[in-house]
């Protein structure tokens, strides 16, 4: 039998665990918070790079709407803290940096979060989703992602107008599990999040246009049934594009989707076997 980890014997040496993780990334923040994004500018930059809208309320399987409803409120709470920043050159953009942590007494509701493998909820639940705007927009930029965490290889709910492709998301745990990018770049880039009654929007703003331009795309997607259990597969691609020639100057394979899937799969087409 394979021995557990200290994090893994009770909630309270979870709770200790994660303490810990806290602490020393707060430590190491002291370091690096000369090199983080902080200054904002009131006036848009010139360019946009990339704009993207994210539906607030989404049917997630059997999760109770009140966890959408208090969402929306973590997103409007949060977003001005990320509203106009600018990254500029040699600069490193932290989500957590900027954003800090989540209390009830700042107004943070119970919102959905996802603990291991399953659907939870947790006091500021939701952040999940900005990160995924944010990062779905630095795709399509020059700006050179420096750390990333997904949930792992899970598929959770099943799609909902799905409008990006599956495994481009984002997971999120404060302050240590973080999502950021550093601009390598001679251009500042600025980030606009807001939300509306409906949707968390974003904008990518530069104060130069790119050389090159971003598609993101899926293929080989198909369900597979191995040994009894359902999993959605396929490749995600970021393929790179010459403005002035349109010319693809290359594809790099950014995930590769093996992902089981835990929610009803009637109604699925799922191929009984299959090489992943």
């Amino acid at each position: 039998m394979k021995r557990k980890l200290f994090c893994e014997i009770s909630p309270l040496t979870y709770a200790i665990s994660e303490k810990k993780c806290v602490a020393m990334r707060a430590v190491k923040n002291i370091f690096d918070a000369h090199s983080f994004a902080k200054t904002r500018s009131e006036e848009k930059l010139e360019y946009v790079i990339y704009k993207h809208n994210s539906l607030i309320r989404r049917r997630l399987g059997n999760v109770n709407m009140l966890l959408q409803e208090n969402k929306a409120v973590n997103l409007s709470l949060s977003a001005p803290k990320v509203n106009k920043v600018l990254i500029r050159p040699g600069e490193t953009f932290s989500f957590w940096y900027l954003v800090g942590s989540l209390s009830e007494k700042d107004g943070y509701r119970e919102g959905l979060t996802i603990f291991s493998d399953h659907p939870s909820s947790g006091i500021g639940g939701g952040m999940c989703q900005m990160t995924n705007l944010i990062h779905w927009m630095i795709l399509h930029s020059e700006l050179t992602i420096t750390e990333h965490h997904h949930h792992d290889q899970i598929d959770l709910f099943p799609d909902f107008n799905r409008t990006i492709p599956f495994g481009t998301g984002t997971s999120i745990m404060f302050n240590y599990l973080d999502y950021r990018f550093r601009n390598d770049t001679d251009i500042t880039y600025q980030l606009i999040i807001y939300t509306t009654d409906e949707y968390l929007c974003g904008e990518l703003r530069a104060d130069k246009r790119q050389r090159y331009k971003y598609h993101i795309e899926a293929e080989n997607v198909f369900f597979s049934r191995e040994d009894g259990v359902v999993y959605r597969n396929g490749d995600v691609y970021r393929i790179k594009v010459d403005r002035v020639t349109g010319d693809h100057t290359s594809k790099e394979l950014i995930r590769h989707n093996h992902a089981r899937v835990c929610y009803d799969t009637d109604g699925l087409e799922i191929r009984e076997s299959a090489a992943v």
